[in-house]
């Protein structure tokens, strides 16, 4: 008699899925905080020069709106980066991309949350938490993939550790963002801003061009 294989092991097999579900989540989330950025007033603008001076009020809610958007294009790569070097998947890593997908999900709210109180810590540290739940369900996802042996064989070590650390770096430079929020709140968004260009452009600061 044959054995029945448990419903566990067959469950959240297939990388396509948890990709093409991540593409409609991460394009959602893009899609949304855009929603954030209001034309301004008819009633408050009576010549050229009120709509430049409304357009120029709108300049915080625009800067953290890109920010936001280059936040989300970072980690989508990272995670395509990290299905493309996957053999396989099973139900443990499905749970755990779930949970990346929800904080994707959750970064329109914390994005209209600092774009309304930007001067405030507590707003900041709420982004920065957002973006540290990011980093630690990509994490936790590529040290279980290592684990339940979801990488390829032939899979350099070398390749598995540059992913490891450039999570931990990342998240090292956000978590230093976020401590100059001592200092002011536009300190820590110029370097959270700062790290996602670095993150988003090649060739990177000389300093960081190997991590």
């Amino acid at each position: 008699m044959a054995i029945q294989p448990h419903y566990n092991r067959l469950a959240g097999r297939s990388l396509e899925r948890i990709a093409a579900l991540s593409d409609g989540v991460f394009a959602v989330a893009m899609t949304l905080m855009v929603l954030d950025l209001h034309v301004p007033s008819m009633a408050a603008v009576q010549s050229a020069a009120d709509l430049a001076r409304a357009l120029l009020a709108l300049a915080p809610r625009v800067l953290v709106y890109l920010m936001s958007f280059l936040t989300l294009g970072i980690f989508w790569l990272g995670q395509q980066t990290q299905l493309s070097n996957l053999s396989s998947s099973d139900r443990d890593l499905a749970w755990l991309q779930f949970a990346f997908l929800c904080a994707a999900s959750v970064l329109p709210f914390t994005t209209a949350l600092i774009a309304e109180f930007v001067t405030f810590r507590l707003a900041l540290l709420v982004y920065w938490a957002n973006i540290l739940l990011l980093g630690a369900m990509l994490l936790a996802s590529w040290r279980h993939a290592r684990r339940a042996g979801l990488v390829p064989d032939d899979q350099a070590i070398a390749v598995a550790c540059a992913i490891e650390r450039r999570i931990l770096v990342a998240q090292a430079l956000y978590a230093a963002a976020a401590a100059l929020c001592v200092i002011s709140t536009w300190w820590s968004l110029g370097l959270i801003l700062l790290v996602q260009l670095n993150y988003a452009i090649a060739p990177r600061l000389p300093w960081l061009r190997q991590l």
